[in-house]
């Protein structure tokens, strides 16, 4: 996580004023950007959907963008909206497209030919846990019940994820069968396009147990829908206090997925300083707190070089860990 040595609004107002941009407008009801239109590269209902529209909200909430639009374009593990936006850069200034810790595993596996380098890097925004969930009628009530029943038959308590094979959900649950020493690769893992696809299979029983975002479960749960058994935070996230952490139930993982935003290749300096201004005095907001509160989101705020080095460590770190469990 980012920290910052002098106030977020100082250096807001240094960065703009070295870009020759005037006085930055912050959460005061100055409004920095007139509309942004968010490309989610996958369906609705999962994690990229909600932080687009939960930015959004946040954005316009706030005085600090006049509207914001969303348009779903799902396909390719996210391949297609990336080649959007780079076969149509010259038209897309006020196009967000939001992506996450995915950006980094499907081009390290070659899902697409394209890599972060090829957009332009706007702003790191929030991280969200991960968490194994189960539904509300299922036997299976902790991690330890779900290793039973993998250990009895692992062929029959197949996993479920909103992401293609290798992806994140399936990294997600093949880390923690690592951790448990258990064989990542044993693991039965079944894609859905989304996470709200992959929710209704869980639902719907046909799979045992849904590798997702925290956020993605956290409603359903509180709602008695569903149980997540477990969460690969630090600590019990306020959203969801019954929820243990996999450190509790003594698998030793941890991880947060990093979600954030981007423009077309080529944006002007001019443009990608409106949207990190925007963004970075949104963190500022009650509009904002609420979004994330609701959600139980992390705040990681990583912009312009700090965005690029968190990227280029973490490729580093995943494609060693693929490596490792054979998805490499």
């Amino acid at each position: 996580m980012t920290t910052f040595k002098m106030g977020r609004r100082a250096l807001i107002a240094t960065a703009v004023a070295s870009l020759g941009l005037g006085t930055p407008a912050f959460a005061d009801g100055h409004q920095v950007l007139d509309d942004v239109h968010f490309i989610i590269p996958g369906g609705a209902g999962g994690g990229w959907d909600g932080t687009a529209r939960g930015t959004g909200e946040a954005l316009t909430a706030a005085g600090l963008a006049g509207t914001a639009t969303y348009e779903n374009m799902s396909g390719g593990g996210g391949g297609v909206a990336i080649g959007y936006m780079i076969e149509n850069a010259e038209s897309l200034e006020d196009t967000l497209m939001v992506n996450s810790t995915p950006i980094v595993i499907r081009s390290l596996t070659g899902v697409f030919p394209y890599n972060f380098r090829d957009l332009t890097l706007v702003s790191g925004t929030i991280g969200d846990y991960a968490a194994i969930v189960v539904g509300k009628d299922s036997s299976i009530n902790s991690m330890d019940d779900l290793m039973e029943a993998f250990d009895a038959d692992p062929a029959g308590t197949p996993f479920g994820g909103g992401s293609v094979p290798g992806g994140m959900d399936h990294l997600v649950a093949a880390m923690v069968m690592e951790a448990s020493g258990r064989d990542a690769l044993g693991v039965n893992y079944i894609p859905y396009d989304a996470g709200g696809t992959a929710m209704a299979a869980l639902l719907s029983g046909e799979i045992a147990a849904l590798s997702t975002g925290f956020s993605e479960a956290v409603d359903l749960s509180n709602a008695g829908e569903v149980k997540i058994i477990g969460v690969t935070s630090d600590a019990r996230v306020d959203a969801a206090p019954d929820a243990m952490t996999m450190m509790e139930q003594g698998i030793d993982t941890t991880f947060v997925n990093w979600r954030g935003f981007f423009g077309a290749p080529g944006m002007s300096d001019e443009k990608l300083a409106q949207y990190q201004t925007a963004i970075a005095a949104m963190y500022d907001t009650p509009e904002w707190e609420a979004v994330r509160a609701r959600n139980g989101w992390v705040n990681i705020h990583n912009s312009g070089d700090d965005f690029e080095a968190f990227l280029e460590g973490q490729e580093l770190v995943i494609g060693d860990l693929m490596k490792k469990l054979g998805f490499l």
